[in-house]
């Protein structure tokens, strides 16, 4: 019986080339879709170049948290080694600015689902389609849905086709096979055209590329599934060059088919590029494919933070309530808890319909971000140092840094900064309170031991990998 078992778990451990893809089709998602007209509209053509450094940061981050995962196996994964390596302080912090990220990107990704559907729907206001989202994204989770992670799947591969579908309808368009020859290629020459917005522009659309990498957290989490935890630096490199690639190549292309003035926020790039005459059913096709990407990603995001806000509690980071489960099968505590913050934003695209999403997109990213920094200096902490190591880590929050702060010198942006400011500065003076209540309690908390932990949470870190 025990071979058995030991063969079965073998059959589940993955290669790295099969962490790879799944990253590849887990990472891609309405940052991308969307996000990526807004960071073309703010930098302009140039903005390729910062698609680049952004995965060059990214692959930092997934390499210094695939070799903790390696060496240091732990459940909590970034929040345990930002326990271990400054103090229960530090867990506190990571953990709560993880879950506010994945809050923020699930209002974003709100948002972004109600621009897609007003494609369709023009007249209907996007709080209409926020709510409705949300609903039925609520009510997935809340009744356990065991098959959701084979939907999820099959979804991620629909939006690899998506992908795929573009880059061959684009370069049928530029060759004149199909559209009547209705696209002909502008390559933006000279450094106003490729810098409309000169240097200060392209810094602040560094924000919006780096949230198009969002998520590579979770696949640090998977890297113990590998047969050979090891080969996680090699999986995340081969993702990374992949996500890249694609970034660029699908881009670069929307970028000399669509004149810059026509790129904004509220339109995904793609659609645009899309556009003619002779092929009108293939928007629609396309916006109906960003739909279902973009509700698979917003899903499996509310798996995430209700398995995290769950962890918090039972390690008593959050109140104990929300790790209560109703009829002990129902997660309605924490679910109560995370629908008041997505009411939160859907109030906001009530409020601001104009501008919500890149304040949110903005804030989001920023949260994302600092967590990153939290996994780079955990790495510096618990890893054997080394020369290299420490070039690659520095390099990281370099980036990081240039990216939260190209944030400050564009009116789309700045607001998002403050918003993400106040959420830090809140988690800050919880945390101190936190921390001040357990001294005179007499010593730091124990956190319980998660191994085998409950089987949402588990189920919550599998979904996930199919994020955004």
């Amino acid at each position: 019986m025990k071979q058995t078992s030991s063969k079965t778990e073998d059959d589940k451990k993955l290669k790295w080339w099969q962490l790879s893809l799944l990253g590849i089709a887990g990472t891609i998602g309405t940052g991308y879709f969307l996000g990526s007209g807004l960071a073309i509209s703010i930098g302009g053509p140039a903005v390729l170049l910062v698609y680049i450094l952004a995965a060059g940061g990214t692959y930092v981050v997934f390499d210094a948290l695939a070799r903790m995962t390696a060496e240091h196996p732990e459940q909590g994964s970034f929040r345990s080694y930002a326990k271990k390596a400054f103090g229960s302080w530090a867990g506190f912090g990571s953990g709560w600015v993880y879950w506010f990220s994945e809050l923020l990107i699930m209002g974003s990704q709100l948002t972004a689902l109600s621009i897609f559907s007003r494609f369709w729907f023009p007249a209907v206001p996007m709080w209409v389609f926020a709510a409705g989202f949300a609903a039925v994204s609520l009510l997935i989770v809340f009744f356990g849905n065991k098959g959701f992670d084979r939907v999820e799947n099959i979804l991620a591969v629909i939006k690899v086709a998506a992908i795929l579908m573009f880059l061959v309808i684009a370069a049928a368009l530029l060759a004149g096979w199909i559209g009547g020859g209705k696209f002909t290629p502008k390559v933006p020459l000279g450094v106003k055209a490729l810098f409309p917005s000169g240097g200060i522009g392209l810094w602040s659309a560094f924000i919006f590329a780096f949230y198009a990498y969002g998520g590579i957290e979770v696949l640090g989490i998977m890297s113990y599934r590998l047969k050979k935890p090891e080969e996680a630096p090699k999986a995340g490199k081969v993702m990374l060059l992949g996500l890249a690639g694609v970034y660029v190549l699908s881009i670069g292309l929307a970028v000399i088919m669509v004149p810059l003035s026509a790129f904004n926020p509220k339109e995904s790039p793609f659609v645009l590029a899309l556009s003619s005459d002779h092929l009108a059913f293939v928007p629609h096709l396309f916006n109906g494919v960003l739909i279902i990407a973009g509700f698979s990603t917003m899903t499996a995001s509310l798996y995430a933070i209700t398995s995290m806000m769950i962890t918090l509690a039972q390690e008593g980071d959050a109140p104990k309530l929300f790790s209560k489960k109703w009829k002990d099968k129902y997660p309605f505590y924490a679910l109560c808890l995370i629908a008041a913050g997505l009411i939160g934003a859907i109030m906001m695209s009530l409020w601001l319909p104009g501008k919500v999403y890149e304040y949110i997109t903005t804030a989001a990213g920023l949260m994302i971000l600092y967590n990153w920094s939290f996994i780079l200096l955990s790495a510096g902490r618990l890893l054997k140092p080394s020369l290299l190591s420490g070039v690659k880590r520095w390099t990281g929050l370099v980036l990081i840094a240039a990216a939260v702060a190209g944030t400050l010198f564009h009116a789309l942006s700045r607001p998002g900064f403050y918003i993400s400011l106040l959420i830090v500065s809140l988690i800050a003076l919880s945390d101190w309170i936190v921390q001040h209540y357990r001294g005179k309690k007499g010593g730091t908390h124990e956190s319980h031991s998660l191994q085998g932990g409950p089987e949402f949470r588990i189920t919550g870190i599998r979904l996930r990998k199919n994020k955004v």
